[in-house]
């Protein structure tokens, strides 16, 4: 965690005033650059892209094969930052693949996310890289975040959404080991992380019934979806 707070000090702000990272923040994490030109109204400012790169969640998938893209965190997020920016030009960018996972993802991370010169790049590939073993997970998770870097492009990483039989108390769960994966990643690449797992849990933890938030096993519904978008949102400073 202390390198990521190296890297990022404002996400120590972030942390001490929220208490922990499933509240939004009171202030914005991104970095200040891109908070500058989120900020700037016509005619100085220009069309910022948020890339979102992972596979069906991302995709907007809910039950499939049918696809609610209004009703998935990438649109529903970048309302949510619109609304603290209104005067930004925000374009959201898909180039999730339903039904991959990171090892696939890092193959054409450079072609199809970094071609589209985002602003930033959220990448989720957590419910799928549960068929991964941990450590190819992990080449391929750091893969993507160092090519990024490379072009000086913000990355988020994003920890996964739920899933039915999953086992929330167990340290053992596939989703729990790769939300630790995708957390040291972030730490030790000092990039930026948008803990949905750990906002998933407590919601379930508060006394919501996980499939209220399911639109089938693997694929959250809109309710579900507004989690991811609520962290996501958070790091811009918005709620």
């Amino acid at each position: 965690m202390k390198a990521a707070l190296g890297a990022c000090p404002w996400l120590l702000v972030c942390l001490v005033l929220s208490g922990c990272s499933v509240v939004p923040a009171a202030q914005p994490v991104v970095p200040p650059a891109l908070v500058t030109e989120l900020n700037k109204s016509w005619p100085d400012n220009r069309t910022i892209h948020l890339v979102f790169h992972g596979h069906s969640v991302p995709s907007g998938y809910h039950k499939t094969p049918e696809v609610k893209p209004f009703d998935s965190y990438p649109l529903m997020a970048m309302e949510k930052i619109q609304k603290a920016y209104p005067h930004a030009v925000i374009n959201a960018i898909v180039t999730s693949i339903g039904g991959e996972d990171s090892v696939k993802g890092a193959a054409r991370f450079e072609k199809d996310a970094l071609s589209m010169r985002p602003d930033v790049v959220f990448i989720d590939y957590a419910l799928n890289d549960r068929r991964v073993p941990e450590a190819e997970v992990e080449k391929a998770w750091r893969t993507m975040v160092r090519a990024a870097k490379a072009k000086g492009v913000p990355v988020v990483l994003v920890t996964p959404t739920g899933a039915r039989g999953v086992k929330f108390d167990d340290p053992a769960e596939p989703l729990e080991v790769r939300a630790a994966i995708i957390r040291k990643v972030a730490a030790e690449e000092g990039v930026l992380l948008a803990d949905v797992w750990a906002a998933w849990k407590a919601e379930v933890k508060g006394g919501t019934n996980q499939d209220r938030l399911l639109a089938q096993a693997n694929h959250p519904n809109r309710k579900g979806h507004e989690i991811a978008a609520k962290v996501i949102a958070g790091l811009f400073g918005a709620r």
